[in-house]
């Protein structure tokens, strides 16, 4: 955070303010790197051999409805050629 201030902003005392400041903010302690997870070796995804052979959905929620009535949207993508549907859809 220091850095990131120093190349705009300059103070007496700034690199102890800062520290101190970093000190108490709970949101700066739990992004810490040593109070993170180690995410160990990257594994390689398998790569689909057919169309549709791997697809991965979500859902888009709270969107402002349609005039329709559709207040969400599913997306559906097929991993290997990349075609991406939206289709809109109620959720109550």
């Amino acid at each position: 955070m220091y850095q990131g201030l120093k190349r705009m902003y300059w103070w007496v005392g700034m690199k102890k303010e800062v520290d101190q400041y970093v000190a108490a903010c709970l949101i700066c302690q739990k992004a810490k790197i040593d109070h993170q997870k180690l995410a160990g070796m990257l594994q390689p995804l398998n790569i689909p051999k057919w169309k549709r052979d791997s697809i991965v959905m979500d859902f888009v929620v709270r969107l402002p409805r349609t005039p329709k009535g559709h207040d969400s949207v599913w997306v559906i993508i097929d991993r290997l050629t990349k075609p991406v549907h939206f289709l809109p859809i109620n959720i109550k």
